[in-house]
């Protein structure tokens, strides 16, 4: 019979055993952090002051960039405190809420990124419908459709995660808590409805994915039917930043939980959980900011008007 304990606290993995090393973790990801606050933060300012950029298209970023503050937040803030205190510690609670918060955002940020594929798809595929389709109530329903089951999935996810009995210690093999490292704590026998959860949730995601793919062979067989050049570059200058942003969203995913158990290792777990769990949120801003005009211009106006206003 298993040895079932009751866990108060989890000890979650360090990234260097040496004091340097851990004010070094500490101050690159402090520079990521800031980083992923300003790049999303300028994202959320112009959507929201500059009325050009009241459109579906726009209106789906804004959510896709709060969505991004909250999953850095809620990973990265504990990590830097980690290091910075040279402590290992997260409580019972704070490993629950951090398991909620990050499933709901990483969740909801994948049916975002499945809504902004169907509002390109609408606006190259059926842009007479455009208006009709994506009106502002249909918009507003399909981000809190995207809120709601982000959170729903993790309220799930984290109820039944944290009711299985612990008998494996209380060391969490990454740097924040996470469903499949907590389950490895509990019993043999335990872990099975978690299981079936895990296999709806891929599932459910494996069904988003196809979704976006189909959306993009429909998206470029209607841009090589457009016979002007220009039209074809401002497409393809739309959906660029997004299929990159799903790409990178997807890639990271797949090395983290598609990975060989062969070749499983602490430090890599570590290294892949930072890619998929810190990179995208930093990086996001920058793939949306890069190839998109009106974005640029907005964020040069507002940032303008910041500095005018501070000479006076």
């Amino acid at each position: 019979m298993p040895n079932i304990s009751s866990v108060s606290e989890f000890l979650l993995l360090a990234f260097a055993d040496t004091r340097e090393l851990q004010l070094l973790h500490f101050a690159l990801f402090l520079g990521i952090y800031l980083a992923a606050l300003l790049g999303n933060g300028l994202i959320l300012s112009a959507v929201a002051c500059h009325h050009r950029l009241h459109t579906p298209m726009y209106f789906f970023l804004l959510n896709l960039a709060l969505l991004d503050l909250g999953c850095i937040s809620t990973t990265l803030p504990k990590a830097m405190a980690n290091a910075l205190w040279d402590t290992r510690a997260i409580s019972y609670q704070g490993c629950a809420a951090q398991v909620l918060f990050f499933v709901f955002f990483f969740g909801s940020e994948y049916s975002i990124l499945t809504v902004m594929a169907y509002d390109r798809y609408v606006a190259i595929c059926k842009p007479l419908h455009y208006g009709s389709l994506l009106g502002s109530r249909a918009c507003a329903q399909m981000a809190a459709a995207a809120w709601g089951s982000g959170f729903l999935n993790a309220v799930l996810h984290t109820a039944n995660t944290f009711s299985l009995p612990l008998c494996q210690g209380n060391s969490v093999d990454q740097f924040f808590c996470q469903i499949p490292q907590i389950v490895k704590l509990s019993c043999s026998d335990a872990y099975l409805r978690e299981v079936e959860l895990l296999v709806f949730s891929f599932s459910f995601v494996f069904g988003c994915f196809v979704f976006i793919v189909l959306s993009y062979v429909q998206i470029f067989r209607a841009v090589q039917r457009m016979p002007s050049v220009e039209g074809r570059h401002k497409a393809f200058s739309t959906c660029l930043p997004h299929m990159a942003v799903v790409s990178l969203f997807v890639s990271t995913d797949m090395v983290a939980y598609l990975k060989p158990p062969s070749i499983s290792s602490p430090s890599l777990d570590l290294v892949v959980a930072v890619l998929y769990s810190v990179v995208p949120p930093a990086v996001n801003p920058l793939i949306y900011s890069m190839r998109n005009q009106e974005l640029k211009d907005a964020l040069r106006r507002l940032m303008t008007r910041d500095v005018s206003k501070s000479k006076k």
